[in-house]
């Protein structure tokens, strides 16, 4: 295939991919469900595109979660994560052990003692389940912030962290049961245990070193070039992914918590850096459901054993083992309400994850592969239809949706403070009723620390005095000390 027609292909599918992103706003339809459709379009059984390179869409894969999970560290703060460590910890470790063992055996009474699917046996049984066990960060993230929803008793937060920090507990499970699937013998289970154990405490103790040291390197290291500063931390993301697993630690775990601390740190560029990781991190995902979805092919979905199961399979873990995992791990924490712990257990997003560890399933030739591979494909499937659409409308529905704070956007001035400074910045757009008792800066009787500081008419931008004269149609960017302030202002200017 020339260069040239294999980047017209790749640029035809970012192109579809985003212009049809746009339906997921007006239809609810999860963003990332969209992308991994057009993959499939434009597969084999769509326009002929083939692509079965699994040791590709592995790498793919792997290099995109990476980037996604520490861009999800940085993205989660400290402040909104330390009050709900503990059912975070127990979600993502507690919750997919029984997500997992629970799954596995329904899956193999199915499978096995019925004529439904096919006799996998209960080692692979278990596997399948493993490999869907855990929440998807990709899905998770993505949904919760494209849908702005924004939910009562830190809510969002325990999601966040479970799903950023519960791909160990499912990768640990996933390669403990591939190993046991491919040598045939019966189970260690103190082997694996000691695994998880130590792959758990590795990943975190070397995500936090590692993200302490990319804080004081980015901090001291002066470089000329400013736009090299993202490039040093998104070289420094995949060198902790790495590094982590040759000492023997979790690079899932890792990467998550180097973001973490990483991102709630003081450093240089921040913003900038914040930026480059948003967009980068959206390209992985693209990327990554892209090339998911080019690797199946829909005509090996056979209905009585692919798709007849898969329905079952969700179906158990929607009703059955997540509400059980959930309700039993936060058990000891009664500030979750019933009908929090409703929520949290219909927010089991999967998403690319399963589907990344069934690959891997492929990739060892594990017995009943294919299988495994196309039934997590259509759980996942499964999962953000009906989970990832009925979000918001379950979080109505359980009255655990909360008020969306007032944010004024700043959109006509590039201009951003550090997250130190605790003032808070808005655009007003003069109208005749704001400018009623006067056009002058000094008449809108702006309450005390409120400062005006710059103004844009047309394309050009001054900074004004007390006797600037406005216009109807100016951009008047105001700070305050706090956000009460600046509801204080905006509230005066409209009564003026």
């Amino acid at each position: 295939m020339q260069i040239e027609f294999l980047l017209l292909i790749i640029s035809i599918l970012f192109f579809a991919s985003i212009i049809v992103s746009k339906a997921s706003s007006r239809f609810g339809v999860p963003v990332l469900l969209l992308f991994l459709a057009v993959g499939m379009i434009f597969g084999v059984d769509g326009f002929g595109i083939q692509f079965d390179s699994i040791r590709v869409a592995q790498v793919i894969g792997t290099v995109a979660l990476c980037i996604i999970l520490f861009s999800g560290g940085m993205d989660t703060k400290l402040s909104d994560v330390k009050p709900i460590i503990g059912p975070g910890v127990m979600l993502a470790t507690i919750g997919v052990f029984i997500t997992a063992f629970v799954t596995g055996f329904v899956i193999w009474i199915i499978m096995d003692k019925t004529s439904i699917g096919t006799n996998i046996g209960l080692l692979c049984s278990l596997l399948l389940a493993a490999t869907i066990s855990s929440t998807d960060s990709a899905s998770v993230f993505s949904i919760l912030r494209s849908k702005g929803l924004h939910l009562k008793n830190n809510l969002k937060p325990t999601l966040e962290l479970e799903s950023g920090s519960n791909d160990p507990m499912a990768y640990v499970l996933t390669i403990t049961l591939i190993s046991l699937a491919n040598q045939g013998g019966s189970p260690q289970y103190l082997t694996a245990v000691m695994n998880l154990f130590i792959q758990l405490i590795v990943g975190a103790v070397a995500g936090y070193c590692l993200g302490k040291a990319l804080v004081w390197l980015i901090n001291r290291l002066k470089i000329e070039n400013e736009s090299l500063y993202p490039i040093l931390v998104l070289s420094s993301c995949i060198f902790i992914f790495a590094v982590t697993y040759y000492m023997q630690g979790n690079s899932y775990l890792a990467v998550y918590i180097g973001g973490l601390i990483f991102g709630n740190s003081k450093f240089v560029h921040k913003r900038s850096t914040r930026n480059f990781f948003d967009g980068i991190s959206w390209l992985s995902q693209l990327v990554m459901f892209l090339t998911l979805g080019l690797l199946v092919n829909p005509s090996e979905l056979n209905f009585h054993y692919i798709i007849l199961p898969s329905l079952i399979i969700s179906a158990v873990m929607i009703l059955l083992s997540r509400p059980l995992a959930v309700f039993i791990s936060l058990l000891p924490f009664k500030r979750y309400r019933f009908r929090d712990r409703v929520f949290v257990s219909w927010c089991g997003l999967r998403g690319a994850v399963p589907i990344i560890f069934a690959i891997l399933c492929r990739a060892e030739n594990v017995p009943h592969a294919d299988t495994i591979f196309n039934i997590v494909f259509c759980c996942t499937l499964v999962s953000l239809v009906l989970q990832g659409t009925t979000l918001p409308l379950m979080a109505r529905w359980l009255k655990v949706e909360d008020e969306a704070p007032k944010q004024n956007k700043i959109e006509n001035f590039d201009i951003d403070f550090p997250e130190e400074i605790k003032s808070a910045t808005s655009e007003i757009e003069m109208t005749p009723q704001i400018l009623s008792h006067g056009n002058l800066l000094m008449d809108l009787r702006m309450p005390e620390k409120t400062l005006a500081i710059m103004v844009k008419r047309g394309e050009n931008y001054f900074v004004p005095t007390g006797k600037t004269h406005l216009m109807v149609g100016d951009k008047l960017m105001v700070i305050t000390d706090n956000n009460e302030a600046l509801e204080q202002t905006l509230k005066q200017l409209s009564d003026n």
